[in-house]
């Protein structure tokens, strides 16, 4: 039986209402605190929940809420810019099939589902400062107030500032060269799969999207940027300036330019230059640990930061709950989960490098990509390895150590 009792969450975006359920069912006591004065959505815009993740809301009674928000999809398309099929990689047939989905809609989803199971979430408390103290942790925020528990949990995100706390040194997010971009367009292209994910290889950007039930397509835009830009960089820039920007990468790239040609200003969101998180170093000191995107951050590119950042908020419950000596437990989530998002991050760098590929790149791209779907469909390698990742809630911890 775990010694911890009680923890504080700090992050109310994806990991940390999951965090908090997962803990709430291994026997301990969560209060989510999130920054934003309110639970107004707005922020991000399209994702996947690939099967490895939707089975890790499954260990916290979530999954169900999660698909009645996503769309089921079942093959990525991936054509070049004029139109032409390079090839086709149906998911791995596993149940539950990957969902696409808003990130304002499944943040939401997990906040009201937390909320259900009797998670409290107080907003306007940013956090600025924290430390370890003789039997528990102090959390002070930003409007004065401190909070105290036997453990804190950095779900903060890509920017924590519960990284810097633990780690003073800890690196910073790395820049990767595309900007990112999406919305909706009020338009549908016509003869798409429903139950598709489209990737096109333009000649001067990459384009992703699918066909919503009502009508619209959904979008992103990676359009390769050597300038670092933040979010708060990205949106002083108009949205007009921004779609009309798009409509120039994309004038010759179908259907991109049609896609683009239907969006209006108010339904472009600008996120910034993609970014990365390096190996950190430290992912715990004392009687803080970090979750998600504050420690292991891949590219949207892997198509797997949402569904990581769930299985180790499950597994941090899971360690939490088979070891009543804190230290035990955090060491054992660490060798859970370092290895298998490392590898993840990895590939995701690689994969968004293959965006920014220039015209000799992209040929033996196209001549490559048919070996490389065939690879992709081995179940035993690469993706379909990652996304047949179950969690056993109710399996000792030991048992899965034992098996690395």
């Amino acid at each position: 039986m775990t010694a911890v009792r009680t923890a504080l969450v700090v992050g109310g975006g994806i990991a940390g209402p999951v965090t908090a359920m997962a803990l709430r069912r291994a026997g301990i006591e969560a209060t989510v605190y999130e920054g934003r004065p309110s639970a107004a959505d707005g922020l991000g815009v399209t994702l996947t929940l690939a099967p490895n993740g939707l089975a890790a809301l499954r260990a916290v009674d979530a999954e169900q809420a999660v698909r009645e928000v996503g769309l089921p999809m079942r093959r990525t398309v991936i054509t070049d810019g004029r139109g032409g099929l390079i090839g086709t990689l149906p998911h791995v047939a596993v149940e539950p099939v990957t969902v696409g989905l808003w990130r304002d809609d499944l943040a939401r989803a997990l906040r009201e589902r937390a909320e259900a199971q009797g998670v409290p979430i107080v907003y306007g408390k940013r956090l600025v400062d924290a430390e370890s103290t003789a039997d528990g942790v102090l959390a002070r925020f930003g409007d004065g107030s401190t909070a105290t528990a036997d453990l804190l949990i950095g779900a903060d995100g890509i920017r924590s500032r519960v990284r810097t706390l633990i780690d003073p040194a800890a690196p910073d997010p790395q820049v990767l060269p595309l900007l990112n971009l999406g919305g909706a367009a009020r338009y549908a292209v016509p003869d798409a799969d429903p139950e598709a994910m489209y990737l096109v290889f333009g000649s001067r950007g990459f384009f992703g999207y699918w066909v919503e039930p009502d009508g619209r397509t959904a979008w992103f835009a990676n359009v390769p940027d050597p300038r670092p830009t933040t979010w708060a960089e990205a949106n002083q820039t108009p949205p007009e300036q921004w779609l009309h920007r798009l409509r120039e990468v994309y004038a010759d790239d179908v259907p991109a330019h049609q896609v683009l040609a239907h969006t209006e200003p108010a339904d472009v969101v600008a996120i910034g230059s993609i970014e990365t998180m390096p190996s950190v170093p430290h992912w715990y000191r004392d009687r803080m640990v970090l979750v998600g995107d504050a420690v292991h951050a891949p590219s949207p590119s892997s198509g797997q930061g949402a569904s990581l950042a769930v299985e180790s908020a499950v597994q941090l419950a899971r360690c939490l709950r088979d070891h009543s000596d804190l230290p035990t437990a955090l060491t054992a989530y660490e060798r859970l989960r370092r290895p298998r998002v490392e590898k993840v991050v990895r590939r995701g760098r690689q994969t968004t490098s293959t965006k920014t590929a220039g015209p000799v790149a992209k040929r033996m791209m196209r001549i490559m990509m048919p070996l490389a779907l065939r690879t992709f469909l081995n179940p035993e390698r690469s993706l379909g390895a990652e996304q047949r990742y179950r969690i056993d809630w109710d399996a000792p911890v030991s048992a899965e150590l034992a098996q690395r």
